[in-house]
This record gives C-alpha cells, structure tokens and sequence, in this order.
C-alpha cells in the first residue's frame, strides 16, 4: 500500500461517491460522521467547483475530490484558478480528479485524448497546481503510468478487483488507487440485479469500459444483452452490509489504498446504507 507523499491529502480507507447533482451539505456532512475520507463528486463538475466549496463548507475534516473534472468541458486555467480559491479556504482539503471522458459523449472534439491530457497536465503545472493534489482517471497501461508520474495517483471508475491486480501491478507501490466501487444494499437477487442492470446498461456501451473489462477476466457475452447474472453481480454486488464490506475489502485486498462507494439505485437516499456499511468495515465515526 502506498505511503503518502508530501503534500497529498488524506483519502482515508473508504469514501462515498455520488454524482454532483445528488450530493448535498448534509450527505457530506454524514459520510463525515460515520468516518469516511472522502467525499467525490462524480460527473463532470463545472470549471467554477462551486459544489466543492458547498460541501467543504459543511463539514470540518472529510476530503473532497472531483470524480472527475472532464478536460474537454473544463479549462484547465479555470480549473486552477478554482483549486486556489478552494485551496485558500480550507487548505489542504481538497483532490482534483481529471480525466479524459468517453469518446462516444464528446463527439469531434475527442482527438488524440492522450496527448490532450498531457497538455491539461502541463496547463495546471503552470498554474500551480501541485501534483500530489490531483489524480488522474485512468483505465489502460500508458495513463495509468502518467497517473503515477505526473499526480498522486489513479481514480479508476466502473472496475473490479482483477483490474486492481494490474494497477497496482503497473503503477508500483507508491502511487494511489483510489477506485470507485458500486454496491446495491438489497437482499432480493431478482431486483438487486434489476437496479444494478439499469444502471450497467449505460456504461457497458462505452468503448473504454467495454475495453478494460473483457481485458481483465469478462466476455463479449458476459456483457452483452443486459449482461449475465454473475457479470452483474461481479460489477455491482449487492446483498447484505456484511457482503457487501467483503467486496470492498476485496477491492483493498488487490491493492487499493482507497475505495468509494457507489450506492445504487443512485437518486435513493444513502444515509441508511452509508451507516450499515460503516459499521461492517469498523469505520471511526
């Protein structure tokens, strides 16, 4: 596991992950008192992080990080001049979470994604933005090794632990992999593979997701039509508190620092579910 670099904050062992538009003050606020690190706003935030401010605003230690600030709809001098207002306020509290997106929601603007992303990189070095206080969204070989060359790690989306493996794997023992996970807080197989479904549905059509998964352990016909009930259950387990801390100690058993959880169905109120899960991983509330 890695050991934290000057200057990077905190994540602690376990986060909540939420789109922006579903995260309030007082959702921060809990997931601060039942003991998580951090809170990241998933989607792609505006340039201006003002959601960033309203949540650290509302609460006194947790991190906030951005899961993930897309480069082709933020720029980046923006986005700099918004981490040192962020940073001015509460120092040391905040993780900016850049990546490139999904080629299929960017349309002709998504040329050449990598070398886009270095030029992002080099536009926030001059702006200074430090390193150890940003992380980068990255899936494949080549971004993952920039993720640990040029910030204070990984923040890989929609993965599961054998993906982990190779992170971890790529990047060494020094950089971090903070990953999102997904869980569905429901007993009942039939409408926890539901919910789970109509979530996947979406994601299992990006190309980059569909890349990475049937690169580590998945078939086209494991996630094709809906996909099958054990592929399902793989990307989005679901079941009791207890099952579901096993499966976020498995993503830390193959080499994550740090996981957030993603609790489906997203729009339901996760105060409930963030409780129980607390206190199955012995979380210091």
């Amino acid at each position: 596991m890695n050991t934290l670099a000057a200057g990077t904050p905190d994540l602690g062992r376990i986060g909540l992950w939420r789109g922006g538009s579903l995260l309030t003050p007082q959702i921060a606020a809990t997931a601060e008192r039942l003991g998580y690190g951090t809170v990241w706003v998933g989607g792609s935030p505006t340039s201006d992080l003002d959601v960033v401010d309203e949540l650290l605003d509302a609460t006194e230690r947790i991190t906030v990080a951005t899961g993930i600030v897309n480069i082709w709809t933020a720029p980046a001098r923006e986005v700099a001049a918004s981490f040192h207002r962020i940073e001015q306020r509460h120092p040391g509290r905040f993780v900016l979470g850049i990546g490139i997106g999904h080629r299929e929601n960017q349309g002709e603007v998504y040329q050449r994604p990598y070398a886009a992303l270095v030029d992002y990189l080099d536009a926030l070095d001059a702006e200074g933005v430090p390193a150890a206080r940003r992380m980068i969204s990255a899936l494949g070989p080549r971004t993952l090794k920039l993720a640990a060359e040029r910030s204070a790690g990984t923040h890989p989306y929609m993965t599961t632990p054998a993906h982990t493996r190779f992170a971890r794997a790529t990047i060494g023992d020094g950089p971090l992999i903070a990953l999102e996970q997904r869980l569905v807080m429901d007993e009942d197989d039939n409408t926890a593979r539901a919910t789970a479904r109509q979530f996947l549905a979406r994601y299992l059509a990006l190309s980059n997701y569909r890349r990475t998964l049937e690169s580590h352990g998945f078939t086209a016909s494991d996630l094709d039509d809906g996909a099958t009930d054990a592929a399902v259950d793989a990307l989005a387990p679901h079941g009791t508190p207890a099952i579901l801390a096993a499966a976020v100690r498995a993503q830390r058993d193959a080499g994550a620092d740090h996981v957030c959880v993603q609790f489906l169905p997203q729009r339901e109120d996760p105060a409930r579910p963030l409780e129980l899960l607390a206190g199955e991983l012995g979380l210091a509330g």
